[in-house]
C-alpha cells in the first residue's frame, strides 16, 4: 500500500488492485489521502464487504483531477469498463423511451426518442416498455390530429397524406390548417402528457360549451368526443399529488441473498413507469453505498432527470434514526462515514443540476406522500426479488399466494370414487419441491354417496384432528366449492381449538394457519371440464374469493402444482383401484366353503393376492390364527377351487 505521506489530498478516483493485479473497487473522493486512509478505521466502523475487499487489496492506484465533478464522471466512466469485483454495478444502462415535441418548429410532431438532448424541444417521460410508449403514442394521435411524418416528407410533401383523408392529421403540409389551431393542440397534448389532464378537460369543456353557445354544433361535437377520448385515455391513472410534481422516488428491499431497489416515475403529479434493479450478495449495510453508486451509473446527461430524487431515508448524521437496519447503524455509526455520504451527495446533486441546467434536489423522505411513495417502490422491489428466475419455487409460490414465509410443504388431496362407492380422499406431500412419500395417506370415507363436498367436509375435519405437522399450501383438486367446503370444516374446527386453548393459536378471524387452495380445469362452452392434452388453463382458486388468482398460463409455478395435482389425482385413482378389486377378491372368497369375513380378513393380512393364497400349503395355512390342521385342510380344498 502507498505510505500517507505519497497519498494526494486532491480530489480523483482511487483504484483498489488485487496480488494479480486486476481492479477490485474504484472510489472517488474530494480528498484521495482523507478517504483512502478511512478504509484503514477500525473493523467494526466498516461493512463487511468493505472487510472482505480489504483482505484482497494489495495496492491502491490514484488518477487525480481538477474538481469533484470531473472525478464523478471518471469513477463512473471506470466502473462501467471494468465492472469491478466490490464496486456495486448498475448492469442495466439502457437508455428509456421518451416523448419529444420540438416546439421551435413551425407544425412540430411527437417523437418518441430516447435521449435529451438542450435543442430546446420539450420531453415527457421516461418509460421503460417502449411498447407501452408507442401505444401511448398510438392513442394520442387517434385523438389529437397531429402530424406523423417526419421534417424532409413533409418539406417535400404537395398534397395531403392518407391520414388526413381519415381525419387523423390537420395536414400542415399543404397548408390545411393555420399555425395557431396547430399549436392549440400542441398545448393539449402537452397538459395531457404533464399529467395535468384535469385542466385539458376543463379547457375542453369550456371551449365546447363556448361553440355550442354560438351554434357552432359541428365543433361542440368534435370537442365533445375528444373530451370522451381523453377520458378513456387517462381513466387509469392514478393521481398522487395535485400540484403536478416531476419527481423519481426509490425504494429498497432486503432478502437474504441480496438487494432490490425500484424507482418511480412521477411526471405532473402521476407515477408514470417503473424501474427495478437487484443485487446479489449485498445487505442492508451496503444499502448506503447502493444509493450513492445508483445516483452516479443511473442518470446521465441525455437522461430525463427531475428536480427532485427522493431517497427512502437521509444519507447524513441528522437522519440516521431513519436507516431500516440496527445493523447499518452500527457498521455506519461512525460521523466521519456519514460525512463522506454526505460530501458525496452534494456532489451527485451539483453534476445532476449542471446537467438538467437547473436545481436538482436529492432529499430524504419527508411527508406523508413522500412516505407512501417510497412504500410503494419498496413493494416493486420486493416484487423484483421474487419474479427472479434463481429464486426457488417456494419463495415464488410465497410471492404469488402474498405470504411472507416460503411455501416448503404442500399437501394436496383428491377424492375418488366409482358410482358413489369405495369413496377415498388420496393425499400426495410434497417437501421442498420434491415427492414425500412416507407421509402419503388414504381415508376411507364411508357414506357420502358420491358427493365430493361431503366427502372432503368430512376429510378436512378428520385432518385437523390429526393435527401437525400443517402444510405451508393445502391444495384441493377442485374449485370453488370443493375449496369451500373444505374451508368451513376447518374453519369450524380451528375456532373451537382457539376458543378452548387460546395459546394454540394465534389466528386472525376466519384465517388458517396455511394457505388453502383450490386448482380446477378450465371449462369448455358446455361447461365441462377441457382435459384435452397440453392444456395450461388450469385456474387456482381461494376461499371466498370469486375470481382466480392471475396465474399466467404456461408458468413455472402453475406447472408444478399441476404436476402435484395429477400425482395426487393418479395415487387416489390408484388406491381406489386397489380397493376396489380387493372388494371384488372379497367377494370371491366369501363364496368359498369355510370362509367368512373373520377368515377372509386374515387371508389378506396374511398374504399379498390370491395366487399366494392358492399356493399355502397346510403347514402355512396353520400359521393364521384360530386355524388348525382342520380348518387349513378346509381352507386349502377350498382356495384350489378359485
Amino acid at each position: 500500500m502507498e505510505r500517507p505521506n505519497a497519498i494526494p489530498t486532491s480530489p480523483g478516483v482511487y483504484l483498489y488492485k488485487d496480488k494479480g493485479g486486476r481492479i477490485i473497487y474504484v472510489g472517488k473522493a474530494r480528498n484521495l489521502k482523507k478517504r483512502v486512509l478511512s478504509y484503514f478505521r477500525p473493523d467494526e466502523q466498516l461493512t463487511a464487504k468493505t472487510r472482505a475487499m480489504m483482505s484482497h487489496a494489495v495496492s491502491v492506484e490514484f488518477l487525480t483531477t481538477s474538481t469533484e465533478k470531473e472525478a464523478l464522471l471518471l469513477e463512473a466512466s471506470l466502473i462501467k469498463k471494468h465492472r469491478p469485483h466490490y464496486n456495486i454495478v448498475l448492469r442495466d444502462d439502457k437508455q428509456y423511451i421518451l416523448f419529444r415535441i420540438a416546439v421551435k418548429n413551425a407544425y412540430p410532431r411527437l417523437e418518441v426518442v430516447r435521449k435529451v438532448k438542450k435543442d430546446g424541444a420539450h420531453y415527457f417521460g421516461p418509460f421503460t416498455s417502449s411498447q407501452a410508449a408507442r401505444e401511448t403514442w398510438k392513442a394520442l394521435h387517434s385523438v389529437f390530429p397531429l402530424r406523423r411524418c417526419n421534417d424532409r416528407a413533409m418539406k417535400n410533401r404537395v398534397r395531403p397524406c392518407l391520414y388526413h383523408h381519415i381525419g387523423l392529421c390537420l395536414a400542415p403540409c399543404s397548408g390545411e390548417v393555420r399555425q395557431e389551431t396547430y399549436f392549440e393542440i400542441i398545448q393539449k397534448v402537452e397538459l395531457l402528457l404533464s399529467g395535468k389532464s384535469r385542466e385539458l378537460l376543463e379547457m375542453i369543456t369550456r371551449k365546447m360549451e363556448e361553440a355550442s353557445e354560438n351554434l357552432e354544433f359541428e365543433e361542440a361535437a368534435k370537442l365533445r368526443d375528444q373530451k370522451f377520448a381523453i377520458e378513456k385515455t387517462v381513466e387509469k391513472q392514478g393521481v398522487v399529488f395535485h400540484n403536478g410534481t416531476d419527481m423519481d422516488v426509490m425504494g429498497l428491499c432486503s432478502r437474504g441473498d441480496g438487494l432490490a431497489l425500484a424507482v418511480l416515475f412521477v411526471r405532473g403529479g402521476q407515477v408514470i413507469d417503473k424501474a427495478a434493479f437487484f443485487w446479489a450478495g449485498l445487505v442492508m449495510e451496503d444499502a448506503n453505498e447502493l444509493l450513492l453508486g445508483f445516483l452516479t451509473q443511473f442518470y446521465s446527461q441525455d437522461k430525463d432527470i427531475p428536480p427532485r430524487i427522493v431517497l427512502p431515508w437521509a444519507l447524513t448524521a441528522e437522519k440516521e434514526e431513519s436507516v431500516e437496519s440496527p445493523a447499518l447503524i452500527g457498521a455506519l455509526g461512525a460521523d466521519y462515514a456519514l460525512q463522506e455520504h454526505e460530501e458525496d451527495l452534494e456532489s451527485i446533486a451539483a453534476m445532476l443540476s449542471e446537467w438538467r441546467g437547473a436545481n436538482v434536489r436529492i432529499v430524504a423522505a419527508r411527508t406523508k406522500d413522500d412516505e407512501k411513495l417510497v412504500e410503494i417502490a419498496k413493494t416493486n422491489a420486493r416484487e423484483t426479488v421474487y419474479k427472479r428466475s434463481d429464486l426457488g419455487m417456494d419463495e415464488r409460490l410465497a410471492a404469488l399466494f402474498k405470504v411472507q414465509e416460503p411455501i416448503r410443504r404442500i399437501e394436496c388431496v383428491d377424492v375418488s370414487h366409482t358410482s358413489g362407492t369405495a369413496t377415498k380422499v388420496g393425499l400426495v406431500v410434497y417437501q421442498d419441491g420434491k415427492p414425500h412419500k412416507a407421509d402419503y395417506r388414504v381415508w376411507n370415507m364411508e357414506n357420502t354417496n358420491g358427493d365430493d363436498y361431503l366427502a372432503l367436509s368430512q376429510w378436512a375435519k378428520r385432518r385437523a384432528e390429526h393435527g401437525a405437522p400443517w402444510p405451508h399450501l393445502l391444495l384441493i383438486d377442485g374449485g370453488r366449492g370443493q375449496v369451500n367446503s373444505v374451508h368451513a370444516s376447518f374453519q369450524e374446527f380451528f375456532s373451537a381449538v382457539h376458543v378452548r386453548d387460546s395459546q394454540s393459536f394465534d389466528l386472525e378471524e376466519g384465517r388458517l394457519p396455511f394457505v388453502l387452495a383450490g386448482i380446477a380445469k378450465a371449462r369448455d362452452e358446455q361447461g365441462h371440464a377441457d382435459r384435452r392434452a397440453g392444456n395450461l388453463a388450469d385456474r387456482i382458486f381461494l376461499p371466498d374469493r370469486t375470481n382466480p388468482l392471475p396465474f399466467k398460463e404456461g408458468s413455472s409455478e402453475l406447472l408444478f402444482l399441476q404436476s402435484i395435482r395429477d400425482a395426487t389425482h393418479d395415487f387416489a385413482i390408484g388406491r381406489h383401484r386397489q380397493a376396489r378389486n380387493k372388494q371384488g377378491l372379497d367377494a370371491q372368497l366369501l363364496h368359498l366353503p369355510h370362509v367368512g369375513q373373520e377368515t377372509a380378513k386374515l387371508l389378506w393380512q396374511h398374504f399379498k393376492s390370491i395366487e399366494e393364497m392358492k399356493k399355502a400349503g397346510v403347514e402355512e395355512l396353520m400359521k393364521l390364527p384360530k386355524v388348525g390342521r382342520k380348518k387349513a385342510l378346509q381352507l386349502r380344498d377350498s382356495l384350489q377351487k378359485l
